[in-house]
């Protein structure tokens, strides 16, 4: 009875604080005046901050009226989100310093001006249903444009205040519309009611369902990629990234576990870092606040926005609030409000701006020596830079160097072809990426493949080397003497002109080396164009010239069509991806098989059929959709687990089941996706899907049991305090892991090499090679590239399979232990997705 008393109390406590909350005044600092001029945000929402959640629309409709009212206020648009929305930056400084905005980022470039501004960069809500960020950016921007204090005039005078209000504005709608959706009258604070409850596709994630706090450094995400370049521009030298965590946390802000900081963070960057933690708890403090520093999270994976800029010659700040979700939550720590965590980021997004504006020449100092060390620890390593070649996929190839050039790191072509080590490097696909360069730095953190580290716990992945991920052949080169180089740095065709093609051509082919030729094929075959592909390797005469066609290269007879026109699409296709198209004049080959041989076989068109909902994760369901719609075209069908029964499986060529529990699938499912696969159906499983299709007979292989696996593990002599290093070294968090492709096999056309590095962030393990020619991928004696990962977990890992393909009655069954599409960017073990969709029955293999 006491409780129920003490909820409702609080309950009217909350309401009261709501009303207060109508003004934006009561979220900042007492005695001050404001220009009367300017419109506060509730005038303009029509309710007060933290009353309810915004839509972005209204955040972007009230900074446009500031910038309307306020000459210290000057927007820009970034660029649109996937669904349209804004991407907005908010700039606020002192009139004099917007005037000549351009002039001051452009003469402080190397740092070298002390009296040209500080910058600081205040990021919120890139999780979108971690939304007290956006309402805090509101009070944040009033407050700059409308303060007449003193001290804030000085600030603005000598500081650029950059704001970007919601950097998921696609997630933050999804999730203002569930909570406003399900929110009642009466505010309710129970943590079951569904308000605090998404479905599925959360609002942390944004349009494809990714977490765009990991996409700092891979730019997969059309966000990101909008960002990045007015980040470059700023070139900030404080940056606060504005979060939420679980309701019975309080607030967290860094320095974080000293000893989860990457090694090519200065450590000058963590004493700032703790500089600005004084003014943080000294804000706190003032209302008796809770929160924590020094725990849980850590700095070493840079693709997040805390992490971004710690290599980038600034400081990053994570800023964690306990999450009330919807209006208010009962926690531990009693009720949490919706404004309370509004409130906790208002504090720190000013005790952030106070403290590095009072600490600003040690800022800009610490950026001019950050660039000089990295100079001088490039002259200092034993290489001088790195040689990339990549000659059969212009697209993997130009997608890599776009990425580098997205971070301002720069590359040159070869100029003449280069012969090192034995091997030739051709001018046409091979550049030169030296150390020595202002870069320095995120130069390394995507090419480094460290596997030690001072701390193997990680809250995020430990290994994410671009190169590898993209199947970018690199070479660290320990001198250029011989070396002929562009004197420009590499910048992309705007146009590539594709060659015409035959109109009376006997046949048409492309190879399938290139990422873009499975979206071609998809739209040849989605045109009625027949296709076929080639098994067994073949030589025609093409201009005159002997050309030899490897397996897996697509061919279009002529006289099998009857689609009106169809050259010409084949032409369009051609010319809008890109490809080379080799017209063929005669069925009759100078050497391998001929065209109308059995080894060319028919490729059937696809429909594709993904089981996502809960139970599966959101993650991996959109880096599969991320990759089969958005790069290669191909539409998807996403049926949550719940609706298979109402589902006519017959009409889909292909299921696509990505990691999850799967436990939403009934018995009487089960058995109809059984009865499909055998009539023909192809069904493709990753990681605990692979597991679950082992569970139910479909995929005939053995899984190392967890009890297997923890018998690696000595626990003799540990004491309590070790529990959590022992938890570290049984998960793999994220390491990247060396496999040997069967070359000969279908799931493998494209590839030219046989090594092909793979994502690993799960334990599943297939035990052993029991059955013969169903593996296509096998992991190495030494797996382990990069990343952490237990040396008891490598050597189990290793000479196991790590694809597996077999017949199944008149289907195919495929399965994989790794994310072949993480995060986006993993464009090189991406093509066996591709491959499981267009040959799957192009080989045939039994299992026992």
């Amino acid at each position: 009875m006491f409780y129920r008393l003490m909820v409702a109390f609080l309950t009217i406590v909350v309401i009261q604080c709501a009303a207060q909350a109508a003004n934006v005044e009561q979220y900042l600092p007492a005695k001050q005046n404001y220009e009367k001029s300017i419109t506060k945000p509730e005038q303009v929402l029509g309710f007060g901050i933290g009353e309810r959640h915004i839509r972005h629309d209204q955040l972007v409709r009230y900074m446009e009226q500031l910038s309307q009212e306020s000459d210290r206020v000057q927007l820009t648009q970034m660029g649109y989100t996937k669904e349209m929305r804004q991407q907005l930056l908010v700039t606020i400084s002192a009139p004099q310093n917007l005037a000549r905005l351009p002039q001051l980022l452009a003469q402080d470039s190397d740092g070298k001006n002390s009296a040209d501004p500080l910058v600081v960069w205040l990021g919120y809500s890139v999780h979108g249903d971690e939304i007290t960020g956006s309402n805090a950016a509101l009070v944040v921007a009033y407050y700059l444009a409308a303060s007449m204090d003193k001290t804030v005039e000085q600030i603005l005078s000598d500081t650029v205040i950059v704001l970007e209000p919601s950097i998921n504005p696609d997630g933050m709608d999804r999730f203002t519309q569930w909570v406003n959706m399900h929110r009642g009258t009466t505010p309710n604070a129970d943590p079951n009611h569904i308000e605090h409850h998404q479905g599925w596709r959360s609002g942390r994630t944004n349009h494809f369902g990714f977490d765009l706090n990991r996409d700092w450094l891979l730019l997969s995400q059309q966000e990101s990629q909008n960002r990045i370049e007015y980040f470059h521009q700023y070139q900030p030298h404080v940056v606060g990234d504005f979060h939420e965590m679980g309701a019975n946390s309080s607030y967290f802000f860094q320095p974080g576990i000293p000893t989860r900081t990457h090694p090519l963070t200065p450590k000058a960057n963590t004493q700032l870092t703790q500089l600005l933690a004084t003014f943080h708890s000294a804000a706190l403090d003032k209302d008796n606040r809770l929160y924590y520093s020094q725990e849980n999270f850590d700095d070493f994976y840079y693709g997040k926005g805390s992490t971004y800029p710690d290599i980038n010659g600034g400081v990053g700040v994570l800023f964690e609030q306990a999450s009330s979700r919807g209006l208010q939550q009962e926690s531990i720590n009693g009720l949490l409000t919706f404004e309370y965590g509004v409130q906790n980021h208002v504090y720190t997004s000013l005790s952030t701006i106070t403290g590095a504006w009072q600490n600003k020449d040690k800022f800009k100092q610490y950026r001019r020596t950050f660039y000089q060390e990295a100079l001088k620890q490039a002259k200092d390593e034993k290489y001088t830079g790195y040689l990339i070649s990549e000659k059969h996929d212009q697209y993997r190839l130009t997608n890599f160097l776009t990425k580098l050039q997205q971070h301002r790191i720069k590359v040159y072509p070869l100029i003449e072809d280069l012969r090192l080590d034995g091997k030739l490097y051709s001018k046409a696909h091979s550049y030169y990426i030296p150390l020595a360069q202002r870069q320095y730095r995120v130069l390394q953190a995507l090419f480094n493949q460290g596997t030690n580290f001072q701390d193997n716990t990680f809250y995020d992945v430990s290994g994410w080397t671009l190169p590898l991920a993209m199947d970018i052949n690199f070479k660290r080169v320990k001198r250029t003497w011989g070396m002929e180089i562009a004197k420009m740095p590499w910048q992309p065709i705007q146009d590539r002109t594709i060659a015409a093609i035959n109109p009376q051509a006997y046949a048409y082919a492309f190879e399938w080396h290139d990422a873009l030729a499975p979206k071609m094929l998809y739209q040849l075959l989605s045109q009625g164009i027949k296709a076929k592909v080639a098994t067994k390797s073949f030589a025609s005469v093409i201009d005159g010239q002997s050309k030899t066609f490897t397996t897996g290269t697509i061919v279009i007879p002529a006289g099998i069509q009857h689609q009106t026109a169809w050259r010409e699409l084949v032409e369009q296709y051609a010319q809008e991806n890109h490809l080379n198209i080799f017209s063929i004049n005669t069925g009759l080959t100078i050497q391998g098989v001929d065209l109308g041989s059995r080894s060319l076989r028919n490729v059937e068109p696809i429909k594709v059929l993904l089981i996502g909902g809960k139970g599966s994760s959101q993650y991996e369901a959109a880096e599969v959709l991320h990759y089969l719609d958005d790069t290669l075209n191909i539409p998807v069908t996403v049926v949550e687990q719940l609706r298979l029964a109402n589902i006519d499986l017959s009409t889909y060529s292909h299921i696509v089941m990505v990691d999850g529990r799967n436990q939403h699938v009934k018995k009487s499912e089960i058995e109809k996706i059984k009865q499909w696969v055998k009539q023909g159906g192809v069904i493709f499983g990753q990681k605990r899907a692979a597991r679950w299709l082992v569970s139910q007979g479909i995929l005939k292989a053995k899984i190392v049991s967890d009890e297997s696996l923890d018998s690696l593990f000595a626990t003799d002599d540990l004491a309590y305090q070790d529990k959590e290093r022992l938890s570290a070294r049984k998960r793999i968090a994220g390491a990247i892991f060396e496999t040997h492709l069967d070359l000969s096999h279908p799931l493998s056309f494209g590839f030219t090499d046989q090594q092909l590095p793979l994502f690993r962030n799960s334990t599943l393990i297939f035990d052993g090679k029991d059955q013969p020619f169903t593996t296509v991928a096998e992991y190495t004696a030494k797996p382990l590239m990069s990343g952490y990962a237990d040396r008891n977990l490598v050597n189990r890992i290793a000479h196991n399979p790590a694809v597996i393909a077999h017949d199944f009655g008149k289907g195919r069954v495929i399965a994989t232990t790794d994310n072949l599409s993480f995060r986006g960017y993993w464009l090189g073990s991406a093509k066996l997705l591709a491959n499981s969709l267009f040959f799957a029955k192009a080989f045939s293999a039994s299992a026992k």
